[in-house]
């Protein structure tokens, strides 16, 4: 971004900013408005504060790709390029949907401290970042970003923990995304008997980073109970048992999950939940 660029964006709330980049529906839009957040916060010309009255129930999004319940997506098998391209373009919908929850976190919640907003900038820069990688190769396959149909399930859990911080950062970072930890390591053997050594370096690169956006939903989570007087193991129980039903559709990876801030006694809940 040039000097007059910033220069004329430089009164522009830290929130303001924000939903920017989360109103922006097309990707390529949505990924030069982070990269130029991005900046301007670590040129420190960017304030923590907020004036938005009403954030969107949905944030900016294409047209396509067509969104449908989880059950009515097709079983994807990776032994044809097609196989794989809807395995790639399911995850590069999980991405894109991750930036959009890292900027919603950042315009939603206030009066937290600046280092929470340092955590979510980051998490929104590296979710940009592994969306450009996996749309670029889905590119090279021959297909794009929007040409399979996806699930919502994702924003769908942002919209019901939208009231709490705590909340918040217990489920999105703390179940849904922490199930990536569980099914990546998979999903890299599975295309390494492919072949497709490419996909799997994307992969590797997605499950290192992730573990990190794990452990800060974590921290948070933490903090959050800590300044309320809450017992962390309990509440996360409670809220996992009021907000899901049956068990993982995996098992879990213990060591990538322990160290992104999970107890054993957690493991051991989410291991045994009925």
């Amino acid at each position: 971004m040039d000097t007059k660029s910033i220069s004329s964006m430089k009164k522009l709330s830290l929130g303001n900013a924000a939903l920017k980049c989360l109103i922006a529906c097309d990707p390529e839009e949505k990924i030069k408005a982070t990269h130029n957040v991005v900046q301007l916060w670590k040129a420190e010309c960017l304030e923590v504060n907020f004036t938005i009255n009403c954030l969107p129930n949905i944030p900016g999004r294409p047209m396509r790709p067509t969104l449908v319940a989880p059950r009515k997506l097709s079983t994807r098998k990776l032994t044809s390029a097609a196989g794989r391209a809807a395995l790639i373009h399911a995850i590069t919908h999980i991405e894109f949907n991750a930036i959009n929850l890292a900027w919603d976190a950042v315009c939603r919640f206030h009066g937290l401290p600046k280092a929470f907003y340092d955590n979510w900038i980051q998490i929104a820069s590296e979710e940009a970042y592994h969306f450009c990688l996996l749309d670029t190769y889905l590119h090279s396959l021959g297909y794009k970003y929007g040409d399979f149909p996806a699930h919502n399930g994702l924003w769908e859990m942002a919209q019901k923990t939208a009231h709490d911080p705590l909340v918040r950062m217990a489920l999105v970072p703390r179940v849904l995304e922490a199930r990536g930890l569980d099914v990546t390591p998979g999903m890299v053997d599975r295309l390494q008997q492919a072949g497709d050594l490419q996909a799997v370096a994307i992969l590797k690169i997605i499950f290192r980073d992730e573990v990190g956006h794990v452990a800060i939903g974590s921290h948070w989570f933490h903090y959050l109970c800590k300044i309320r007087g809450l017992d962390p193991e309990t509440t996360f129980c409670h809220l996992v048992t009021r907000y899901f039903k049956g068990k993982a559709h995996s098992s879990l990876h213990r060591q990538a999950r322990l160290e992104a801030g999970f107890s054993e006694s957690e493991l051991h809940m989410l291991e045994n939940i009925k």
